[in-house]
């Protein structure tokens, strides 16, 4: 099969690999002003929530130099930062216009000279082997094209010693919670996408495509596929999102 006959998922729908990050490229490029107010509106504020707890395990060291893979507006690395005191974090997105809010968002925190601001791709990043102390990526990695490319190039331009966090949305190892959880997703957050981003395709894609993403044991497999040792997970809300971690030994 040549790379043109490949097929994955958007949402719900089977697209050529070629046309997929176009396709998400487009999502985010919608909704990139909404952005971070949606993430407070659907998650009631929990998303602040996990994101703290990512950085409780993460305990992030003063000194550190930090990529924040798919880190859109920031969010993550401006938590990193704040934790560490003081250090340094490369924020990569696939969508200019996402990286465009998070700039605003330094100059406003008076962090913009520890923070650098790349366009590129996860599968393919533009950074020598080696680099960095911590590879972060929160609710990107399902939106890669192939995930399992993602982690690789994770391991490849960590240092020895150096830690990959990934905070992304789960599977609710409960059936009737993962029933209730369905109903909103696909009844609320959709038309909550239309009034507040006025985007409701975006919204539907993303709520779809947390479906198709890899079960949390699913996952770990795949970070330890990548060369990660001593990896783990750990469930928020039961399993509304997960944490996976993993170290480059």
């Amino acid at each position: 099969m040549t790379d043109q006959d490949r097929t994955t998922h958007f949402g719900f729908e089977t697209v050529p690999e070629s046309e997929k990050a176009g396709r998400v490229q487009g999502v985010f490029s919608s909704v990139a002003s909404k952005y971070d107010v949606m993430n407070d509106v659907m998650s009631l504020g929990i998303h602040r929530i996990w994101k703290d707890a990512m950085m409780d395990w993460l305990a992030p060291r003063a000194g550190q130099r930090l990529l924040d893979v798919a880190g859109g507006t920031g969010d993550i690395s401006f938590r990193f930062l704040k934790r560490a005191g003081h250090g340094h974090s490369t924020v990569l997105d696939l969508t200019e216009s996402m990286l465009i809010e998070g700039r605003k968002r330094a100059e406003a925190d008076n962090l913009s000279e520890q923070l650098n601001w790349v366009v590129g791709d996860a599968m393919a990043l533009p950074f020598d082997d080696n680099t960095f102390d911590v590879y972060t990526i929160s609710f990107g990695i399902r939106n890669v094209t192939r995930p399992q490319d993602a982690l690789n190039e994770a391991f490849r331009v960590l240092k020895p010693g150096g830690r990959l966090m990934v905070l992304e949305f789960s599977q609710i190892p409960n059936p009737a919670m993962q029933w209730a959880y369905d109903r909103y997703s696909f009844n609320v957050i959709p038309p909550m996408g239309k009034i507040i981003a006025n985007d409701a395709d975006s919204y539907q894609y993303l709520v779809e495509s947390i479906r198709k993403f890899p079960d949390q044991d699913t996952f770990l497999g795949m970070v330890r596929k990548a060369g990660f040792e001593n990896a783990k997970y750990r469930n928020l809300t039961m399993g509304i999102a997960a944490l996976h971690s993993g170290w480059k030994i």
